[in-house]
């Protein structure tokens, strides 16, 4: 078992980085090279601007290469209990622009020519408990009613034709949803970033970022110093640079996955007979899917640990125990790849974008990444050029998490207590 990203290992590497040192004077200054950061210096080069983009160790290193490798469409929560917090409209609006970003990362694949298996299989959402079906029914009424026509329940008899396994009550199908291979498609954006003329450094931190008294921001880095007339911060769950206000409102939270090694089709078509994404109602949530290559992917919140060696293969093992429980038929199939990567949750578990201090930023994605980064980077392209009114979450305030100034403490706590909810609620 490789204690490695599946997705980084069967990509190609970022071949198009800049060498030299870090100097002179850009329009923008990125600083992260994930779906986020990738996609907005592609859309700032298309329209024109001059663009550097920093990145602490490789392109895609972090969540932007370590999730599922889902393009989900659909909120995490409740959409009636988002509707009843934040009142119908907005919520549709919020639910609209996670199907925006689904269509975003279709375009783009198509346009910049990039081969990462992209594919609208859908995703289905599964009830771990009678009443958990209920609860999704109830749901799915309202979102055909309201936004989201293109859902549906399968109810516990139908179930077969979905999913191979006796653990399930029934489910919620998103027809929009889609999955990729997402190192292909993050490596892929900054190539094509890169022929647009994106200035790409690898391996390079923020160390240091401060006005220039004459105007625009000054970024230091161990390769050299910058000159920016603007800055975007890309850079999700980073401890890296001088990032004490983000870090206040962002709990790094580990998420790990496993894969499996190439199965039977015939075995796969058990499994998953239709290929769809899929998740589990838990709170300590299981989702799982089929590779490119014939493999099976399964993760979740193992542990509400910090991702490490140690980390990872200890989740791996429980991850482990609950693959064997929802498909006891791959029990005796090989485990080739095992890793974690860091969600950078905010508290209410949405996204947040702006600007503060002269600093743009755009991150918090909760799980929800893949999607909706890739919207967030061409959006916050237009917003940096004056249209703040595309800003899905333009309204939304982003008050620090009392008690948080770091490392998360309290994580072992939440995850105790979604335990129990899992048993007894």
């Amino acid at each position: 078992m490789k204690l490695a990203s599946y997705w980084l290992e069967t990509s190609e590497p970022f071949k198009s980085g800049a060498q030299g040192p870090v100097e002179g004077r850009c329009d923008v200054a990125v600083i992260g090279g994930g779906l986020t950061g990738c996609s907005t210096a592609l859309a700032l080069a298309k329209k024109g601007a001059r663009v550097v983009l920093l990145e602490a160790e490789s392109i895609g290193h972090a969540a932007s290469g370590r999730n599922g490798g889902m393009c989900n469409n659909g909120f995490a929560q409740d959409y009636g209990a988002m509707s009843a917090r934040l009142g119908k409209d907005v919520a549709d609006r919020l639910y609209r622009a996670f199907d925006a970003g689904v269509d975003t990362v279709e375009r783009l694949v198509a346009e910049e020519r990039i081969d990462c298996n992209f594919a609208r299989v859908g995703k289905i959402k599964l009830a771990v408990k009678p009443e958990h079906y209920d609860k999704l029914a109830r749901n799915q009424a309202l979102l055909a009613a309201n936004v989201d026509p293109d859902t549906h329940m399968v109810s516990r008899a139908g179930l077969a034709d979905e999913v191979g396994s006796d653990c399930f009550h029934g489910g919620l199908v998103y027809r929009k949803s889609a999955g990729m291979h997402v190192g292909r498609f993050v490596r892929g954006l900054a190539e094509a970033a890169a022929r647009r003329g994106v200035e790409i450094h690898e391996r390079t931190p923020m160390t240091g970022l401060r006005p220039d008294p004459g105007g625009g921001h000054l970024i230091d880095t161990p390769k050299g110093r910058l000159h920016a007339r603007q800055v975007m911060l890309a850079s999700g769950t980073s401890h890296v640079g001088p990032l004490g206000w983000i870090r206040r409102r962002i709990v790094p939270v580990g998420a790990f996955l496993i894969v499996t090694e190439p199965l039977p089709q015939g075995l796969l078509d058990q499994l998953l007979p239709r290929r769809r994404m899929a998740v589990d109602t838990k709170n300590l949530v299981n989702y799982f899917r089929t590779t490119p290559d014939n493999r099976l992917l399964f993760g979740g919140r193992a542990r509400f640990a910090i991702s490490n060696p140690n980390s990872d293969a200890k989740s791996g093992a429980i991850l482990r125990a609950a693959l064997h429980q929802v498909f006891p038929q791959v029990r005796d199939a090989r485990i080739d790849y095992c890793w974690g990567g860091m969600v950078d949750m905010t508290r209410d578990r949405l996204p947040r974008a702006g600007e503060r201090n002269g600093i743009y930023y755009s991150m918090g994605y909760s799980g929800h990444g893949t999607q909706m980064s890739t919207l967030m980077g061409t959006v916050m392209a237009e917003i940096m050029d004056g249209r703040t009114e595309l800003n899905p979450w333009k309204d939304f305030t982003w008050p620090a998490i009392p008690g948080h100034f770091g490392p998360p403490w309290f994580l072992p706590l939440v995850g105790a207590c979604y335990r129990i909810k899992d048993r007894f609620a």
